[in-house]
């Protein structure tokens, strides 16, 4: 499980990533024409809404644990 949610999280980054990408070449070369660059973009905030979740899953879980507050 532990190695699991650690290749969903970075599985999920780089395609949100790729998403962006795919996004801003719409974005040209559509020039606004299309929805596509639209559709992209909720592609990405949902694959955002899903990463946040695995972050939390991992966290919960103990896979993932944060760093001690450099101030204590």
């Amino acid at each position: 499980m532990d190695l699991a949610i650690r290749i969903a999280i970075a599985t999920t980054i780089l395609i949100i990533v790729a998403s962006l990408g795919s996004s801003l070449f719409y974005l040209i070369k559509d020039r606004g024409q299309t929805n596509r660059t639209l559709n992209a973009l909720k592609v990405r905030i949902v694959l955002s809404v899903t990463l946040f979740l695995l972050i939390l899953l991992g966290y919960f879980t103990g896979v993932i644990t944060p760093n001690s507050s450099p101030l204590s």
